[in-house]
């Protein structure tokens, strides 16, 4: 069993998407969400993401509270072949904190030019997670918060390595076509579903956070 603490973090609307079918995604959760969403990358010592999300949203992954932490957390990409832009914002702040792409490929001689660290994770299609949260844990980093997207993320349940999910909920209605905030879990019995316990629900502006963890 892991030493590190994973968060998954999700915001949807009531029918669990992430995003319109075009993957328009802001703003789903209103400003208070948000900010509760600083809070949580305050409070972890590292956050992670899918290259998806870094090539759709371009995302700084700095946790941006009132006043600011004293120690930013390490920002990670999951990226199984080294797309991440040099030019992403992620690439361009490497500098002023601890920016690492987690890929399988060969090693990212321009990225880590840039300032970013690379971490090889397993040699299969897609990165290994196992082998990621092993090496967040030799970083001694014990607190991991997942924030998308939703490969990513069932990757983590699939492998049961989330121990808690912090749900964040609009009150919007998306529909079928818009894009789901679990990607495939491959189950073939509902006996095989992993299950989850409530623990607390939380009214924030019009939305609700309903947090869980793993039974």
């Amino acid at each position: 069993m892991s030493g590190v603490k994973v968060t998954l973090k999700i915001a949807t609307s009531l029918d669990a998407r992430i995003a319109l079918s075009d993957g328009t995604s802001q703003w789903i959760t209103c400003s208070e969400s948000r900010a509760r969403g600083h809070q949580l990358r305050a409070a972890h010592d590292a956050i992670l993401v899918g290259i998806g999300t870094v090539l759709a949203d371009d995302p700084l992954l700095t946790a941006r509270t009132v006043p600011l932490p004293a120690k930013q957390p390490v920002r990670i990409v999951a990226d199984s072949h080294g797309r991440t832009p040099r030019s992403s914002r992620l690439v361009q702040s490497a500098g002023t904190g601890r920016v690492v792409v987690a890929t399988n490929g060969q090693p990212q001689d321009i990225l880590a030019a840039s300032g970013v660290e690379i971490w090889r994770c397993g040699r299969g299609i897609r990165v290994d997670v196992n082998d990621l949260l092993r090496r967040v844990e030799a970083e001694s980093l014990s607190s991991l918060l997942i924030e998308g997207g939703g490969t990513l993320a069932a990757s983590f349940i699939r492998e049961g390595l989330v121990d808690e999910i912090a749900w964040f909920r609009a009150p919007i209605l998306i529909g079928g076509d818009g894009l789901p905030a679990l990607g495939a879990l491959g189950l073939s019995d509902l006996g095989q579903a992993s299950r989850w316990r409530a623990v607390a629900t939380e009214r924030i502006g019009d939305d609700v956070l309903d947090t869980y963890v793993r039974v």
